[in-house]
Parts: C-alpha cells; sequence; structure tokens
C-alpha cells in the first residue's frame, strides 16, 4: 500500500494509527458539539482545534451539516457560510495543519479546497455528486470514500443516489458493503483519482443496526484486504450509547474499545471527537499490535 502525501506530511499506513479530530460547525450535532451554537463559532473552531493539534490530531475534520436521524438538508451556500470562515481561520491560524472538508457537495468541496482544505471526506462515497469526482482528480485532492445506507435527509440527494440507495436491508453484511465500497472506487478511479489518494470507511452507524455496527468493526480486516486505507469513525455513536445504555457525552470509554479493536483489525485512520483520549489509546494499541522485533 502506497503511502498519502499531503504537503510535507506523510501517511505510512503500515507505521501507525493516526487521528482525526472532529470539528462540526452545526447547532445539532447528534454528540453536542456542535460549534454553530457558540457566540463566535470561528473563535470556538480555532480553540477546539489547538487543543487537538496540541493532544496530537494528525488531521482537523471540518463539516457544516449535520448527517444526525432526522437532521435537516443543507443548501450548499448555507453550507459554505458554516465552513469556509472556519478553514480560512484554520489555515491562517495553523499553517501547518491539514484540513479536512466533511462534504459531498462538489461546489463545497471546491470553494473549502480553495480556502485551505487538503482533502474531502465524502459520506456518500462520490454517489450524490456527479461532478465531485472529476473535482477531485483536478485538484488532486484525496477522498474518503464512506458506505452509507442511511435514509437521505435531501429529496434531490436521494433522486441522485438512485439505485445506489437501497435501504439498509443487507443479504450479506460484509459482502454487500465491500461491493458498494468497490463501485464507489470505480467512480474514482474512472475519474482519474490515483490510489494513493483512496481511502475506505464502513460508515459505522450509516444504515446499520448496532450489532451490524459491532460486526463491522470486528471484521474491518476484510475491509482492509482490498489493498486501501481505512478510516474508521466510531466516536460517541449510538451504537455504542445502546449497547452501554449510555448517553453521547459519556461514551468516551465505548468509543475507546471501539478504537483499540478496529486498530486491531486493521483501522489506519481514526475519526474521534476526544482526541486527546482516542491519541493515548491509539499509540497504547500500535504498541501492541505494531511492535518491531522487540
Amino acid at each position: 500500500m502506497k503511502p498519502l502525501h499531503i504537503r510535507q506530511q506523510t501517511f505510512d499506513w503500515s507505521a501507525r494509527t493516526y487521528v482525526m479530530g472532529i470539528l462540526n460547525i452545526t447547532p445539532d450535532s447528534f454528540s453536542g458539539d456542535g460549534l454553530l451554537g457558540q457566540s463566535d463559532p470561528v473563535q470556538a473552531a480555532l480553540e477546539q482545534a489547538r487543543a487537538q493539534l496540541a493532544a496530537g490530531a494528525d488531521i482537523l475534520d471540518v463539516g457544516g451539516e449535520s448527517t444526525r436521524p432526522g437532521s435537516k438538508p443543507l443548501s450548499a451556500q448555507a453550507e459554505l457560510d458554516r465552513v469556509i470562515p472556519v478553514i480560512k481561520a484554520l489555515s491562517n491560524e495553523f499553517p501547518d495543519a491539514l484540513l479536512s472538508i466533511d462534504t459531498y457537495k462538489a461546489s463545497v468541496a471546491d470553494q473549502a479546497l480553495t480556502a485551505g482544505a487538503h482533502l474531502v471526506n465524502d459520506v456518500w462515497a462520490l454517489r450524490a455528486d456527479a461532478d465531485l469526482a472529476g473535482l477531485l482528480a483536478d485538484r488532486h485532492a484525496p477522498v474518503v470514500l464512506m458506505h452509507n445506507r442511511s435514509n437521505p435527509a435531501s429529496l434531490e440527494v436521494r433522486e441522485r443516489l438512485g439505485k445506489a440507495y437501497q435501504g439498509a436491508e443487507y443479504n450479506n453484511l460484509m459482502e454487500d458493503v465491500i461491493y458498494e465500497l468497490l463501485e464507489s472506487v470505480k467512480l474514482a478511479q474512472q475519474a482519474g483519482i490515483p490510489e494513493e489518494h483512496i481511502l475506505l470507511d464502513p460508515g459505522i452507524g450509516f444504515g446499520k443496526t448496532i450489532s451490524q455496527n459491532l460486526d463491522l468493526i470486528n471484521q474491518l480486516d476484510e475491509i482492509r484486504s482490498l489493498g486501501y486505507p481505512v478510516l474508521l469513525g466510531p466516536s460517541r455513536k449510538s451504537f455504542i450509547g445502546f449497547t452501554l445504555d449510555l448517553p453521547p457525552d459519556q461514551r468516551v470509554e465505548g468509543t475507546a474499545a471501539a478504537v483499540c479493536v478496529g486498530i486491531t483489525r486493521g483501522a489506519d485512520l481514526i475519526r474521534v471527537h476526544d482526541v486527546e483520549h482516542m491519541v493515548r489509546v491509539a499509540r497504547m494499541t500500535d504498541a501492541l499490535v505494531r511492535r518491531r522485533g522487540a
């Protein structure tokens, strides 16, 4: 598996687990950490970013549209109004930091990349906007392709997905997830996105039951065997809440367990809210499973 080079940073996927910190520029994040309700969202984002970078985050993931169940669809302009000021401020304040834009819209990705983002995290894996793959190829931007069978909030997105949206019924969980991820890989390849710019995400919590989420994490090695780096995003999600009967702000231990097992099964990059805690979990797990002749 080829390393990923972004600016001065090299992601050597065999060396260690990397950490993506979450910055939700929304009023309605499921995890309760949406920054849009703050008196100064940009300043709040800067403070959160500073803490995450100091704790060891390798990438900061900026998102302006909530994916929580029941969330309202957001227009491209409304999403831009939320994320572009934050990305510009982050780029100015932390010029060496790597920034990801969490969007499925080509127009948002385009302006975010111009404003200072370096990669795109697409929860619909190039299926919701036919223009995104070509844009990423032209801009030489890496992309995270996430598996998703959740119910799109936007009717427009539902129409664009067409047959790609099949609901949450699976014939065989791992076979179906792998097949659909590879279909998105084909879209990336056909657009000219190089192999080393493609990352896969099993989409924990997106159109899966509690049991299916647990199975996906435990069988993550089957996705890793496809030959692409794997992002795992279990942080504070409802499958942890239902398993432990705990609200989002009390799910750090459950997240740690999911991260630990995920790393042992092949996760290369973890997307988390509690960066300081999860960096420690990742480093300890790496020490156990990535030892070099000690």
